[in-house]
């Protein structure tokens, strides 16, 4: 009798572990704070877009979180509050990290006197109302107010760099602003993140960028997977796409066309001249001198999931695209697949960076490694702050998958309802 209950119960336990797709031996759970003193949170969830993210009004109708239907509206629904802000879908992490500092708090951005000088664009940037002014202020119980941040893709290391600003400032910026004007993002001490998400983020950037691609043919990319997505063709004039790129003098002008302004953007030559764009950030050198200066911190919850949807060819043993993923990103994920790369001067790609989603590699996307320190552990219920919580391997899923939901919608939103309880649950203190 015991041995039929106890099959019985491991028969649930793998049907449970297939369904939901992670190949680690952890599904998302709920942590286990038993020793905290207060346990459970309402803070809000502020989700994060990746390199050419957009807002609600750019997309064709399609939510970056959620594809055809809001993926934040549903979460709203749940009880949870979450805010999903559209910054720089090509700048830099740094530039991404002054804009979503302002879009929670309110102001004027400010990319930092020293920063905005050494890489010659305009200091100050758009001014944002502020959706969570209150945060850092202490509620009725003494306890500071935080928020969880959680990002896809470029929108994980966007997130990791703010909650550095956050809690530590930045020396050059402290030594450079003599006259009074420093932004409080850079002067430190604040406390004021939970929880970190990475959800496919390239921590160790992509060897995909070894591809020496062009802004133009990356915007084409980008309205192609929007086309795939929808289900119809778009042109990028249809997406009223926002490069929001101000600070380089490239907003659009009164009376200009859609694809005038989009023209003079692919067309400039900041692409060509600095290092303080998302293709830099993105590259694996780039995330290897990221990643030594961004830090995991000790009063921070962090995890990360990651995405694969390729399998070994069994007469090369290369990594294959499967046959789901989204055909955009076919040819990246082969080159992926079998890429290596030991040139000196370059972060070296061997094998253990094939398996992939068509954009980020699975070892990438687990923790940053290159360059950094960062220590990982696999998530078993209770969270390990300052370390990267590993929540598995989201298997079948590509990059655009993961947040488009076009063929999987009820694996992965539930993953995301899983994770939201998750973070729910961490402690406050």
């Amino acid at each position: 009798m015991k041995k039929s209950y106890f099959k019985r119960i491991m028969a649930c336990i793998i049907i449970i572990c297939i369904v939901f797709g992670f190949t680690s031996i952890y599904t998302v759970k709920a942590a286990d704070n038993s020793d905290a003193t207060v346990v459970g949170n309402d803070y809000p969830i502020v989700m994060v877009h990746g390199c050419f993210g957009w807002g609600s009004n750019e997309g064709a109708g399609l939510y970056y979180w959620g594809g055809k239907e809001s993926l934040t509206q549903k979460l709203t629904e749940k009880g949870y509050t979450v805010y999903s802000p559209s910054i720089g879908p090509v700048s830099s992490n740094w530039d991404r990290a002054c804009e979503l500092y302002t879009y929670i708090v309110g102001g004027t951005v400010d990319y930092g006197e020293s920063h905005s000088k050494k890489c010659g664009h305009a200091r100050y940037g758009r001014s944002y109302p502020g959706v969570y002014k209150q945060i850092g202020t202490k509620d009725s119980s003494g306890n500071i107010r935080k928020v969880h941040l959680m990002g896809h893709s470029m929108g994980g290391q966007t997130i990791r760099l703010l909650a550095q600003l956050l809690e530590n400032g930045d020396p050059d910026e402290l030594a450079f602003t003599t006259d009074g004007s420093i932004n409080s993002l850079f002067t430190g001490g604040k406390s004021w993140v939970s929880s970190i998400t990475s959800i496919a983020t390239p921590h160790d950037g992509s060897q995909e960028a070894h591809i020496k691609y062009g802004i133009e043919p990356l915007t084409h990319q980008f309205v192609a997977a929007i086309a795939a997505i929808k289900g119809k063709k778009v042109d990028l004039d249809d997406l009223n796409y926002d490069f929001q790129l101000d600070q380089w003098g490239l907003k659009r002008k009164p009376g200009e066309s859609r694809l005038a302004y989009n023209n003079r953007v692919i067309k400039s030559a900041i692409w060509k001249k600095t290092k303080d764009l998302s293709v830099w950030d993105l590259s694996p050198e780039g995330a290897q001198e990221f990643n030594s200066y961004v830090k995991a911190q000790s009063d921070i919850n962090y995890f990360s999931i990651a995405c694969v949807n390729t399998h070994e060819d069994r007469l090369t043993h290369f990594q294959v695209p499967n046959k789901n993923m989204n055909p955009i990103l076919v040819k990246s994920s082969i080159f992926m697949g079998r890429y290596t790369n030991n040139k000196s001067g370059e972060v070296p790609i061997d094998k253990s960076w094939w398996r992939n989603d068509g954009v980020v590699s699975v070892i990438s996307a687990t923790n940053p490694k290159v360059g950094s320190s960062d220590q990982i552990v696999d998530y078993s219920g209770t969270a390990v702050k300052g370390t990267w919580n590993y929540l598995g391997e989201f298997d079948n899923t590509d990059h655009i998958e993961v947040c488009g939901m076009k063929y999987d919608r009820n694996r992965i939103e539930q993953m995301y309802f899983n994770v939201a309880e998750m973070l729910s649950k961490l402690p406050v203190e």
